[in-house]
């Protein structure tokens, strides 16, 4: 029975689809770091919000965890990389708060333009203050979305029911998109330049940590309101102070910071800026729909391998992953045959798809295909680090699709160069579901790997086959099948043999030895 550990506060009905899918689970909140170190190691999966820190120390005391899930967007509390590299999946929820966060940011647009939270303080102190808190209406004013995704997408749908004009600037973001949801595209340049409110909804990366700088400040408008209820290190917070002292920026609204909770701010009580501790995702409905959200993602990976909204694989999902299981078997061989018989470092890996492979969701399948060829030449190699370790080692690696006729009704061809040889291997299913090696290097065969398999080349000559049999026979090892293959008469042949039991050192010098052989190498599937 898997295990799962919930370490923040979730709904209630998130257990209850745990233990309804027979997955044990213990809700311990409020743990020290010291804690969770010390009990992770039980737990196949865990479950939390913001508020635990799952770090490289929590990671290395993992030793049975397969996922992680996070009940929200932001994954900043956890070391995505060091999840990727012990085979760990992280998958959010990003959808079950999108219309909260949305309606957040909608919120304090009105509050901005209203003067709301300062209106509502001087009436509480007694002051009767109309004059004071003159707003502006939001009607026909244009609004400017930095980041039209998910979130983006419902403000500007919001926005637009108010009558405003919407523009948007999203390198995602497609010309018939952006007809489509009612919004202008627009260079990042021209939205500063127009807009008269600004709405941060884009991820915090290398690009845009900080985008919104003193050089972005004197491209805008005098008196422009900004929103950010997306990532507090999107915007520079002493830019954006020094922009609302001389009145380049009219206000603030905040929901995040760069330090949340923050020790220091500086915008901090200054009467231009609205800031909420973090809310956008703060309703009851939205905690409830992310919460239910991650627990049936999660549930479906310890109980199917579906992958859905996974931060460090390709998603797999749960209709997709019993299709997908036979290819990726099959695509694993034929990466695990051709990493065990290379004798040099890889440069380009090239993945070929023909037939009903070419229609499937092949990243996952590529992905199953690396970890067979990269795990015999480095220790620690999984489904999910695979793509990772073959492109920090400079390994180009390619996918094509083929719609032309083919000689089977679905086909996966590996073709990989290395520092001085290129090899092919080839497979197929039997069956719809029996993984076969077809072809390796061009010489046809059809192959079943076993657990323990003979890779021989040889010059093709009259008496090989008899002196292999021979040197087999004399150290007691049984054949359970032999696939044979060759170019052309004369040529160089090729065997896989699948055998009962492990060949010893010295079986294979004696096979290595024997007159005619190429090359000999055990194998292990």
């Amino acid at each position: 029975m898997h295990r799962v550990l919930i370490s923040d506060s979730l709904s209630a009905r998130a257990i209850e689809i745990f233990n309804e899918r027979g997955i044990d689970t213990d809700v311990i909140t409020g743990m020290k770091p010291e804690e969770l170190i010390e009990c992770i190691g039980d737990y196949d999966g865990l479950a939390v919000r913001s508020a635990t820190k799952v770090t490289r120390a929590v990671l290395d005391a993992a030793s049975k965890l397969k996922v992680i899930g996070r009940a929200g967007i932001g994954v900043d509390n956890i070391d995505v990389e060091g999840a990727s590299g012990r085979g760990i999946v992280v998958m959010n929820a990003p959808f079950g708060n999108s219309i909260t966060t949305a309606e957040h940011a909608i919120a304090m647009m009105f509050s901005l333009a209203r003067q709301i939270p300062l209106a509502n303080q001087s009436t509480h102190a007694g002051h009767w203050e109309k004059s004071r808190f003159m707003g502006m209406e939001l009607t026909g004013k244009t609004l400017g979305i930095i980041g039209c995704g998910n979130i983006g997408s419902i403000v500007a749908d919001r926005a637009l029911g108010l009558k405003m004009k919407v523009i948007a600037s999203d390198p995602y973001l497609t010309p018939e998109h952006a007809a489509e949801i009612g919004v202008q595209k627009v260079e990042l340049d021209d939205l500063f330049a127009r807009a008269e409110i600004i709405t941060l909804h884009t991820p915090s990366t290398e690009t845009t940590r900080g985008m919104l700088d003193v050089k972005a400040f004197a491209k805008m408008r005098d008196g422009v309101l900004i929103v950010n209820c997306a990532r507090g290190e999107l915007v520079v917070e002493a830019d954006l102070k020094t922009a609302i002292e001389s009145g380049k920026v009219g206000g603030a609204a905040l929901d995040v910071f760069p330090q949340e909770p923050p020790d220091e701010f500086s915008l901090f009580g200054m009467a231009q800026v609205i800031a909420t501790p973090h809310l956008g995702a703060a309703t009851t409905e939205a905690q409830e729909k992310v919460a239910l959200q991650i627990a049936q993602q999660m549930s479906d990976y310890l109980d199917s391998g579906a992958v859905v909204n996974a931060l460090n694989m390709p998603s797999v999902s749960a209709e997709d992953a019993p299709r997908l299981k036979p290819y990726m078997n099959l695509s694993g061989q034929i990466g695990g045959l051709a990493g065990q018989v290379i004798k040099s470092g890889l440069t380009h890996v090239t993945v070929e798809y023909e037939g009903h492979a070419a229609e499937l969701n092949t990243r996952p399948v590529t992905a199953a295909l690396l970890e067979g060829l990269l795990s015999p030449m480095l220790s620690g190699v999984n489904l999910i680090n695979a793509p990772i370790l073959a492109r920090d080692r400079g390994i180009e690696v390619s996918e094509v699709r083929h719609e032309r006729d083919s000689e089977y009704q679905t086909l996966i061809r590996l073709s990989v160069e290395t520092e001085n040889q290129s090899r092919t291997v080839s497979g197929t299913l039997f069956g719809g579901d029996k993984p076969r090696i077809v072809e390796i290097n061009g010489i046809k065969l059809e192959a079943e790997l076993g657990k323990n398999m003979l890779y021989m080349v040889n010059k093709d000559r009259p008496g090989f086959i008899g002196r292999l049999g021979t040197v087999l026979g004399d150290s007691n090892v049984n054949i359970a099948t032999f696939q044979l293959g060759r170019v052309s008469p004369g040529s160089d042949a090729l065997a896989l043999i699948q055998i009962d039991g492990e060949l010893t050192a010295e079986v294979l010098d004696k096979l290595s030895s024997l007159p005619d052989v190429v090359q000999a190498r055990a194998l292990s599937f």
